[in-house]
């Protein structure tokens, strides 16, 4: 396809998403499930403009998803405005890390087991269906900051968290294939991978995120200065945590993730609460400017997002064609979604402050997605060999494409009889 001919492309993609954003909020139907469509019918499955392969292309790929998951994180990461202080925020770091540790150990239990995959394979496997998505969650994650649903918040920080404590997971999977250097002691590997880099990509998106968030403000209110140009502001903090991270051998995703929370919370800090504030006058207002900043981000930051989706997810459609069905395993996508991540959930959360419904719908909403493609990239570019290779492609984009049209046909109905009990709660407790 010329320039001109995916330029046509985009732009009907996009101009019909604008023009039906509202109607498909409506239906049991989710976007990603149309760019996915979009993806088939220009891959060598329909009219076969398009050739894309996983593993010839991995690295640009890889590029291509990680930009879009960064994006997606720090959006998360601003609308989760609780200090750590809050209760709120222990179930989505035991979804994290003992749910996320369990579902590895479940997918590769079966991997090992059923499908006969060897133990570096198999552990590959499960860090990379591990992760929830950051990009294809919008629907069940918070709207907002000053949204306080237990359930939307669990879910928004899980997949904020999990896309980087899932990385030493699939290091070391790598590892035991001999893709990865892991050093001659597993120790190496948890201090290293595990201890220092997801401490060290918490720490440094924490900072950055706060002096940036302090920086802007105080020339706003005290000079008058730094107005506009917020989105510079936000690929620019995006940048700065992402390239410190891993600078010093942290995990950026993290990094980012905690810049989006540490610059809200200085936001709220400064403010008090939120308020809408996009006017110059009002964003040099001495309590005005902080909420001024924050939505100015987070807006320009939720445009970027959606435009990472399209492309992305249409990617995931121009690779269904390269699938061996001989290799695929309905058995693993049907365990994942219906079975370990439920039991990955119950355990979890067991003793939390979180309702029974809440928990199913957790469990129920462990969506597969773009980040689950990245830690696919990243292997297949690291030299992931044939038959693996293949037989790994095919379990994931299995999971991801069952993911996206599972979940996109149940969201919207559940979601909204979640809401409808929640207000007849709410009512009747008045």
């Amino acid at each position: 396809m010329t320039l001109a001919s995916w330029a046509v492309v985009a732009g009907v993609i996009l101009v019909v998403m604008a023009l039906s954003s509202t109607l498909l909020s409506r239906l049991p139907l989710s976007s990603s499930m149309l760019y996915l469509a979009v993806g088939i019918a220009l891959s060598p499955l329909c009219l076969g403009w398009a050739r894309v392969e996983p593993v010839a292309h991995a690295r640009q790929l890889g590029w291509l998803v990680e930009v879009v998951v960064l994006v997606s994180l720090f959006g998360s990461g601003m609308k989760m405005s609780a200090g750590l202080g809050d209760g709120r925020w222990v179930p989505p770091l035991r979804l994290a890390t003992v749910s996320m540790l369990i579902t590895v150990a479940l997918v590769a239990a079966v991997g090992c087991l059923v499908l006969g995959l060897p133990l570096g394979a198999a552990i590959l496997l499960g860090g990379i269906l591990a992760p929830t998505d950051p990009v294809l969650a919008s629907e069940v994650q918070l709207a907002h900051a000053k949204d306080r649903d237990r359930l939307r918040f669990a879910l928004t920080g899980e997949a904020g968290l999990n896309d980087g404590t899932a990385f030493p997971v699939v290091l070391l999977g790598m590892g035991l294939l001999g893709l990865q250097d892991l050093g001659t002691s597993p120790w190496r590997w948890i201090a290293v991978e595990v201890l220092w880099a997801v401490g060290a990509g918490i720490v440094v998106g924490a900072a950055l995120g706060t002096a940036t968030a302090r920086v802007v403000i105080y020339l706003r209110r005290t000079h008058k200065e730094a107005l506009g140009l917020d989105s510079f502001l936000a690929l620019g903090l995006m940048g700065l945590a992402f390239g410190v991270a891993d600078l010093v051998h942290a995990y950026g995703f993290l990094a980012v993730f905690a810049a989006g929370v540490a610059l809200r919370r200085e936001e709220q800090r400064a403010s008090g609460e939120v308020r809408r504030a996009t006017e110059d006058a009002e964003a040099t207002d001495s309590e005005r400017a902080p909420a001024a900043m924050a939505h100015a981000v987070l807006d320009f930051n939720e445009q970027l997002e959606r435009i990472g989706e399209v492309a992305a997810v249409v990617v995931v459609g121009m690779l269904l064609w390269t699938i061996d069905m001989r290799l695929l395993s309905w058995l693993m996508v049907t365990a994942l979604l219906l079975a370990i991540r439920p039991v990955a959930v119950l355990v979890g959360l067991a003793g939390s402050r979180t309702t029974g419904k809440q928990r199913a719908l957790v469990a129920w909403f462990g969506i597969r997605g773009i980040g689950s493609l990245f830690y696919l990239m990243h292997a297949l570019d690291h030299g992931l060999a044939a038959p693996l290779a293949g037989q790994i492609t095919a379990i994931v984009l299995s999971v991801v494409v069952v993911s996206i049209v599972v979940h996109g046909v149940s969201v919207t109905p559940l979601m909204a009889l979640y809401e409808r009990r929640k207000t007849g709660r709410a009512s009747a407790s008045r």
